[in-house]
């Protein structure tokens, strides 16, 4: 996810998402804190200009500081005095502009001010300037947006925009905790065909990633969808989860499936390769997922299963040590052990001798 946030960065501060890249490998919880911290800063030290147009728009009538908003300030401007003003007048004046400049301002209000101006609006405005972004493919912006949005107008939105929109809306959204009802609103018919826009559009990135901001069911939800793909569908996800690092969002999605679903998995042609193969086992090492990897490995065929061995093998003493550990820590021995009688001699005995496998005995 956080490519999300690099974006929504670069956004905020007019760069390209590329010059941020450094920001690519931090945690995600600390890069939308960092996000958060430059939008205060940023909305809380703009020009004092703007506090006195805001004070200004107060003295006249709605539709004349529409009308001031949209041919003095433009979209940028207006939104931070939009800002400054107490939301229902921020909606009344909203409410006099055309959609086409709401969808503009909208990429610039600051965020703190987002729920309190959406509950004022008329629903069928909030609808229009939805889909006016979805348009303009503005998806980053409807991300900020979604989560204030009441469930009868989410519904009229989701009736109105296409599959691939609502995946694209649902990577940047900023309230990620308004997912799961979004999710139970769709139905199982609307997910399935997000899924599938995934795969067609090629927003398997998107669709990890707003995977990984739900759990429990709806989690289980999207697993299972996605395993009962075609083959060609499943193997453009792993083909795009190696190049793009994406393991540790696919893994624990496998590891909730069923034994027929994982089965359909693990038959996949792309699972078959060595080098995917071995980009998982460094997945898994980095990030220690082996008790999410396991039962995959565990329905390989054999010659994938071989591959994986012998990978593992391979680790250092480190890497295997933590390995053992772990797997000793889940009671895995019963998924390991088929594992290394895979492998050469010489592995086994580097197994064997690791202080961490002496310490189960």
């Amino acid at each position: 996810m956080s490519r999300a946030e690099v974006e929504k960065i670069a956004r905020l501060v007019g760069a390209e998402a590329g010059e941020l890249g450094f920001l690519r490998g931090l945690p995600d919880e600390d890069v939308r804190a960092f996000r958060e911290q430059v939008s205060g800063v940023l909305n809380d030290g703009a020009p004092e200009m703007l506090d006195r147009i805001a004070a200004a728009t107060k003295l006249v009538p709605a539709g004349v500081a529409a009308a001031i908003s949209q041919k003095a300030l433009g979209p940028r401007l207006a939104a931070g005095v939009a800002g400054r003003l107490e939301a229902g007048r921020a909606a009344a004046i909203i409410e006099k502009l055309p959609v086409s400049f709401t969808a503009e301002a909208c990429g610039h209000l600051d965020p703190r001010k987002i729920s309190g101006i959406v509950d004022r609006l008329d629903e069928g405005l909030v609808v229009r300037i939805a889909t006016t972004l979805a348009e303009n493919r503005d998806h980053l912006t409807m991300g900020r947006f979604v989560g204030h949005m009441r469930d009868q107008v989410l519904r009229r939105i989701l009736d109105q925009v296409d599959d691939a929109v609502v995946l694209r809306a649902g990577f940047y959204v900023d309230l990620p905790e308004r997912l799961p009802r979004i999710l139970e609103l769709m139905g199982d018919d609307r997910l399935g065909a997000v899924v599938r826009a995934a795969a067609a559009e090629g927003l398997w990135e998107e669709a990890l990633g707003v995977a990984a901001m739900v759990g429990g069911d709806q989690r289980l939800r999207i697993a299972e969808l996605t395993a009962r793909l075609g083959a060609a569908e499943l193997d453009s996800l792993v083909r795009v989860t190696h190049a793009e690092g994406l393991w540790e969002s696919l893994l624990p999605l496998v590891a909730l499936l069923g034994e027929e679903d994982r089965l359909a998995v693990a038959r996949l042609d792309s699972l078959r390769d060595p080098l995917v193969l071995a980009g998982v086992v460094r997945a898994v090492v980095a990030t220690a997922l082996w008790g999410a990897f396991l039962p995959l490995v565990g329905v390989l065929p054999e010659e994938a299963r071989k591959v994986v061995a012998d990978a593992a093998a391979g680790l250092g003493d480190a890497e295997l040590d933590g390995l053992v550990r772990e797997v000793g820590e889940q009671d895995l021995w019963e998924l390991v052990l088929p594992l290394v009688e895979l492998m050469e001699e010489a592995g086994k005995e580097r197994i064997f001798a690791l202080p961490a496998f002496q310490d189960q005995e």
